[in-house]
């Protein structure tokens, strides 16, 4: 019955991930091809900024909150305070989160020239608090994130096709997400009534203790997230505009793959927390290596005819960067099982992050060393890349080993 009711939840949260790489990839061809070049570049720009300030908001408590969640679950009064001091507290890193993009929006030339898309834009990020996806997580009903996701993405995306036909049209774009996130979060109050739970809110003081302690979680996000956005910038720094697009499309393809493996690590890190039972590890690995090992072989010997069709010919020159990526894609399979739902399942939050932060010091360190010693080509950073994300695995594993005894041992 476990077991199932964890299969249930990887395969929605497979599900989940999917469509969160499927559905840019819906709107993609249209969008590039009706827009002019500086228009979509500024869209890009800005979700870029607003992918920092959802990292803000979320701060963690993805992980933190869910943990309590799960620790309250046989208690709805204790629930509906977790519940009411996340939001809480997410509401004021909200508020934070805004002031932050209006001094940008002053301070960075393209969004003051599209503040009022950047406004909107935040203004989705925001809605994203009220979403409580740690809720769902922690009673390990994946499959209400799964549909709220899609019914919001699939009524932006047909909406997009019918109202943006030219630059004019792109204040659409965040006016269709604030739409849809409106209506999943009717759909999430609803699940919330059904089930009986209600809200409380105590002191204030509470909610500043929940940030205080989802900080390391919030650390360990943005750690992984500059791994790809710093390595861009360098790029376009000291090599040009065409490395970046080819190194670009390797980090898109690379970044899809890896969010396969959240759904693994989402759908085991609850029973992980309530049990501690490294069998739980020991089994994932042992069904999943043969699959992430033979992906690996496909994704090298495919690599050619998958450049070919997302992006021509002129694209194929990448090839030989994707293929330097492959073990970056291997070693990160076992750098994430290892990561939160292993080490963060017995209390080593703080190492979970250490790893990361390590990683990245690592990563940038070594692309400092590239810089000034010459040796600065895209070859050589993604040697530096797979090479920091083995680091990052070995790291985590470390740990694991140090700290093995207190894991259960139950099967």
């Amino acid at each position: 019955m476990k077991d199932m009711r964890i299969a249930k939840n990887t395969v929605m949260l497979m599900i989940f991930n999917i469509s969160k790489i499927l559905f840019p990839f819906i709107t993609l061809p249209y969008l590039t091809r009706i827009l002019s070049t500086d228009t979509y570049g500024s869209v890009t720009y800005v979700k870029t900024v607003m992918t920092y300030m959802q990292i803000l908001v979320d701060f963690g408590f993805i992980l933190s909150a869910t943990k309590d969640i799960v620790k309250s679950r046989e208690d709805k009064q204790k629930m509906g305070y977790v519940i009411g001091d996340t939001l809480i507290a997410r509401i004021i890193l909200g508020i934070v989160g805004l002031f932050i993009v209006v001094v940008l929006s002053f301070t960075l030339p393209i969004l003051r020239e599209n503040i009022l898309y950047t406004i909107l834009s935040y203004f989705v990020v925001f809605e994203s608090i009220f979403l409580m996806d740690f809720l769902f997580r922690g009673i390990e009903k994946m499959h209400i994130i799964t549909i709220r996701f899609i019914i919001m993405k699939t009524i932006s995306t047909i909406l997009t096709f019918f109202l943006i036909k030219n630059d004019a049209d792109v204040i659409f774009i965040p006016i269709l997400d604030i739409i849809s996130s409106a209506i999943a979060i009717m759909l999430v109050f609803y699940e919330i009534k059904k089930m009986k739970i209600k809200m409380h809110f105590s002191r204030i003081s509470n909610a500043f203790k929940s940030i205080k302690e989802s900080f390391v979680y919030f650390i360990s996000n943005v750690a992984s997230t500059s791994f790809n956005a710093f390595s861009t910038i360098i790029i376009g720094i000291y090599i040009g505009a065409t490395e970046v697009a080819y190194w670009g499309i390797c980090m898109q393809i690379v970044g899809s793959i890896q969010a396969c493996y959240t759904p693994i690590s989402d759908g085991i890190y609850p029973e992980m927390i309530k049990s501690k039972n490294i069998g739980i590890i020991h089994k994932v690995i042992k069904i999943f290596l043969p699959v992430v090992t033979m992906g690996c072989v496909l994704a090298y010997f495919l690599a050619e005819p998958g450049f070919m069709i997302l992006g021509g010919e002129e694209y194929l020159k990448a090839v030989p960067i994707f293929r330097i990526l492959i073990p970056a894609l291997f070693f990160g399979f076992f750098a994430i099982i290892f990561g939160w739902p292993a080490l963060g399942a017995i209390g080593k939050s703080k190492e979970t992050t250490l790893s990361t932060v390590i990683s990245i010091i690592i990563y940038i360190l070594l692309l400092f060393g590239l810089v000034i010693t010459n040796s600065f080509t895209l070859v050589n950073v993604a040697i530096v890349r797979s090479f920091t994300e083995f680091i990052l695995f070995a790291t985590r594993y470390f740990f694991y080993r140090k700290y093995k005894y207190l894991f259960e041992t139950n099967n």
